[in-house]
């Protein structure tokens, strides 16, 4: 069998295990190691291994992983977000479809925090979900405001999606960071009038708070938002802004907010040893998978590309008959399938060292292009079957919430991403004017 055939067998083999349940780091690393023996380099690959692993270890960027974490899973455990999410309500009730708005809101805020999905979207689920169904709320657009308010986690900075795919790319993860913050936006404000305007189509989708229930001081309300605004909001200007003005390094950046994530719990006075451990348990699994996963996926992607994968897939996309648009839009769609059935971050350090070459070939801005492809990858989160955003939810919600009304309320906001990324490829300044600023 030729090099050639033999990666695209690799490419096969990794859909064929996702979707068969064995782990994605060990159908990675493990199809690595099969076929880098079976390519006639059966010492060079454990070589490679054990090099590509101190290579990851030995990153001055992926500190900051864990301490990102870190920040946004202390950040949740400290009371704030419940009560913040309380006084927002109080203050949005009023409104048809508030408490869906409040969702957004706070998950958007959140997002800038916390860096992953998983602790974004519990968090405000545990919170908003049950809310929304005590008061009549139709129960897939409760669900789909969850679920995509929950993936704004994994591209609005602090974003572990943009730390990994910085080095990976040879690009600067300051700039990543401060490029998504127009996509992220973006999409918050969609979601965000969306949820407005179908409330006011069908006023039964989300019934206003009754006015009993708001009869409470507004002057107490926004006491109350700024009281549990802020503290995150300075966290959120402290970790950015420091990156923005060239003041710190991402890593130091995340020092600074994960000491000021256990002073704000300190504040709130909600810190005890019991919320230390949780958030570094927490911090500890995702770490450990986001490692786990991107030493498999070094492993492959260094296989696939001395395979000549990497060259052939290239030049088949680059002699499509499509234009450089065209060939732009294939790509997305390849992202897109594989988004249904492959953790991103394997999908990352697959696609990458691909498309990216490609893309700048064509002509493509590397930094606009690299945000492209972080924007497209928020549907990963919400496409089926493997839609990870959904199964947190399904984690965390009431019996008789079931599967198919949560599949039922993300597909619109799916729509809404697709209108996203349509803009950001349309109008480049969303994502290149403000780290042209720096």
């Amino acid at each position: 069998m030729s090099p050639e055939h033999l990666a695209i067998a690799m490419f096969i083999g990794v859909l064929v295990m996702v979707i068969a349940g064995v782990p994605l780091y060990l159908a990675l690393g493990g199809l690595g190691l099969v076929f880098g023996i079976l390519g006639g380099w059966a010492p060079q690959v454990f070589n490679q291994f054990t090099s590509r692993i101190y290579g990851l270890m030995a990153s001055e960027v992926l500190p900051a992983v864990p301490l990102f974490v870190f920040m946004g899973a202390l950040l949740t455990k400290s009371g704030a977000a419940e009560k913040l999410f309380n006084a927002l309500y109080l203050a949005m009730g009023g409104l048809r479809g508030g408490l869906a708005l409040t969702t957004v809101f706070l998950a958007t805020l959140f997002a800038a925090t916390a860096g992953v999905i998983g602790a974004t979207e519990t968090a405000v689920g545990l919170m908003a979900l049950p809310a929304m169904l005590k008061r009549g709320y139709n129960v897939p657009l409760a669900c789909g405001s969850i679920c995509a308010g929950g993936t704004l986690g994994i591209l609005i900075p602090p974003s572990v999606m943009l730390l990994l795919y910085g080095p990976t790319a040879g690009l600067s993860v300051a700039k990543l960071f401060i490029g998504a913050i127009g996509p992220g936006l973006l999409l918050s404000g969609l979601y965000l009038v969306y949820i407005f305007i179908l409330c006011i189509v069908k006023p039964e989708y989300g019934p206003p708070m009754p006015k009993e229930d708001r009869n409470i001081p507004a002057l107490k309300v926004w006491y109350e938002i700024l009281k549990y605004m802020i503290p995150p909001l300075f966290l959120i200007f402290a970790v950015l802004g420091t990156i923005l003005v060239g003041i710190a390094s991402p890593t130091e950046a995340a020092s600074v907010g994960a000491m000021g994530a256990v002073l704000v719990a300190v504040a709130y006075r909600n810190f005890n040893f019991r919320v230390l451990y949780d958030a570094a348990i927490q911090t500890l699994r995702i770490t450990t998978m986001v490692m786990f996963v991107a030493a498999g996926a070094m492993m492959f992607s260094g296989v696939f590309m001395a395979l000549g994968g990497a060259k052939y897939i290239g030049a088949t996309i680059v002699a499509l008959p499509l234009g450089k648009w065209g060939i732009l839009f294939a790509m997305l769609v390849v992202v897109i399938l594989l988004g249904m059935f492959i953790d991103w971050i394997g999908i990352l350090f697959i696609v990458i060292p691909i498309f990216t070459p490609i893309a700048t070939n064509l002509g493509f801005n590397p930094l606009w292009f690299a945000l492209v492809i972080c924007t497209n990858l928020q549907m990963s989160f919400l496409t089926p079957p493997f839609a990870y955003s959904m199964f947190y939810l399904k984690g965390i919600a009431p019996k008789e919430v079931t599967m198919g009304q949560i599949y039922q309320g993300v597909f619109p906001f799916i729509g809404l991403q697709i209108i996203a990324l349509t803009l950001v490829i349309i109008f480049p300044p969303l994502t290149l004017w403000l780290p042209s600023l720096m």
